[in-house]
């Protein structure tokens, strides 16, 4: 998303918020210090539901998953909200590229100030250049509005502390490493990526990720994309603060089927949207998010076992 610079700077009003947050003695949703967070991307409120009850540290919230993610609506922000579960929100006002006009922008400042406004504990942004470059100006004009929101609200809808995460559109980048050095002076807290691959474990294997997590600073790295439960151990060993996956199955309450089949009585499914459509919708399989609340624990566990310890010194 494109923007235009704020007259105060991104970093100094996230050093604000987080000095009036301390001051108010308010308590920072998260992880624990020194533990790998897990995040979990879902669409409704059973999702949210699901994933506090399994032990995810938060969640990302969005609607049309199969598409990437867009806005979600503010009842729907608002009801995640109140189970209690920190909400990241996807700001996104379309699917497609990540090359936005000003009035897209304009748009998902909108939505930012209306979903901070709801209570959200962060909003998940980002925004590309035609020439694939990190558009600085979008991301910054989007976080000013961001921690602008943030630093009106009460105390009771979360205050002025909010993370502020940039998504997957640095996967796309033409140099992904180089736009997440960039995140930092923008005052981003922490960005979403597979490493420039589709899947975050193919990214880990081609060296990408790696560099990426070399060159964040400190902006957090939390790795997603195509993640399973085989990935886990790997993708902590490699130094990121967060695991984020989906863990979602297919479910449909009605006779499910593809436009033009028919079902168990013979009648064929009208398609309401594009060719292929079906009933089926995404569910927050919680047996998933449980195993990978384990698997991410297990796994920063064993990293801190063989971290490199100072050796004693010798006896003469």
């Amino acid at each position: 998303m494109s923007d235009r610079t704020r007259t105060s700077s991104p970093a100094a009003s996230t050093d604000a918020a987080a000095a009036d947050v301390a001051a108010a003695g308010a308590a920072v949703s998260g992880p624990r210090p020194g533990r790998v967070a897990l995040e979990i991307a879902v669409t409704s409120l059973a999702g949210a539901r699901t994933a506090l009850a399994e032990g995810a540290d938060r969640v990302e919230l969005c609607t049309a998953l199969e598409i990437g993610g867009v806005t979600p609506s503010q009842g729907l922000a608002e009801a995640a909200v109140a189970t209690g579960v920190p909400v990241h929100a996807l700001v996104r006002a379309r699917g497609g590229d990540f090359v936005y006009d000003d009035a897209d922008l304009a748009v998902m400042e909108r939505e930012v100030r209306t979903l901070v406004a709801a209570g959200v504990a962060g909003v998940v942004v980002g925004a590309l250049r035609a020439d694939g470059s990190l558009d600085v100006d979008a991301v910054a004009r989007l976080v000013s509005a961001a921690r602008d929101a943030a630093g009106a609200r009460p105390a009771e809808l979360g205050g002025p502390h909010l993370d502020v995460t940039v998504h997957r559109a640095v996967d796309r980048a033409a140099s992904p490493v180089d736009a997440v050095a960039a995140l930092a002076a923008l005052g981003v807290d922490r960005v979403l990526t597979s490493g420039g691959a589709s899947r975050a474990r193919d990214g880990l294997a081609s060296g990408v990720l790696p560099d990426m997590v070399a060159a964040a600073g400190r902006v957090e790295v939390m790795a997603g994309g195509g993640v399973g439960l085989d990935d886990v151990a790997a993708l902590v060993e490699a130094g990121v603060a967060a695991v984020h996956l989906s863990a979602s199955t297919a479910a449909t309450t009605a006779a499910a089927g593809t436009p033009g089949d028919g079902d168990e009585d013979g009648r064929s499914l009208v398609s309401l949207g594009s060719a292929g459509a079906t009933d089926a919708y995404a569910v927050t399989d919680a047996s998933v998010v449980r195993a990978v609340r384990a698997a991410v624990d297990a796994a920063a566990g064993a990293a801190r076992d063989v971290a490199p310890r100072t050796p004693a010194p010798r006896t003469p």
